[in-house]
């Protein structure tokens, strides 16, 4: 008896070395060192200063500014309470919440034309998804383009020159990633950051 839980002990310290220390060092190394930006949270950055991560989504309410998808994720983008609401389609309460959130729309943009995309006003899996659709980058045009007093032209060309296609081709819809438009927008000539 008292051999085995000798072994059993000897057994729980080797383990938690090689698994719980050294292969975690070995992966994070690896990661570091094959790509570093990935491994330390695919941070953006302007003027030297980090301003998000092309990863977890933010929160953009000004009509210069293309927003994001909605979050479940805590309040608002809380990257430490990520997941989705697990509402069903039948669920009152999400109808309840899309009809707001589609009414919001037509309130904070009275001359949008067609439907709102469905992208635009339900959350994602995760909460946190940095990535509308095209469809609801190229309903936000107009909007845009009106409070920047820029061409419409000039920003569907952005957004369409922002749109990721499938991943190896094939893999999951065509993204925008919203953060990465938004600093391009900030970027064009005569215009300026502003409050998002």
């Amino acid at each position: 008896m008292r051999n085995t839980l000798v072994i059993a002990i000897r057994y729980t310290i080797i383990t938690t070395i090689l698994l719980g220390i050294g292969y975690p060092l070995l992966v994070t190394g690896l990661a570091q060192l094959m790509m570093p930006a990935k491994a330390n949270g695919s941070l953006i950055t302007r003027d030297g200063q980090v301003v998000g991560s092309a990863l977890i989504g933010q929160g953009f309410t000004s009509p210069r500014y293309f927003h994001s998808r909605p979050s479940a994720a805590g309040n608002g983008w809380d990257a430490t309470s990520s997941g989705g609401s697990n509402l069903g389609p039948t669920n009152q309460a999400l109808m309840t919440r899309i009809d707001a959130a589609v009414a919001q729309w037509h309130k904070d943009d009275p001359e949008a034309k067609g439907p709102v995309p469905i992208g635009l006003v339900t959350t994602s899996g995760s909460g946190l998804d940095p990535d509308i659709s095209p469809e609801g980058a190229l309903y936000q045009v107009p909007m845009v383009a009106a409070a920047r007093h820029l061409p419409e032209e000039t920003v569907r060309a952005l957004v369409e020159s922002h749109i990721e296609g499938r991943q190896f081709g094939f893999l999951g819809e065509p993204t925008v990633n919203v953060l990465e438009l938004n600093l391009a927008l900030d970027a064009l000539p005569g215009q300026s950051q502003t409050s998002k």
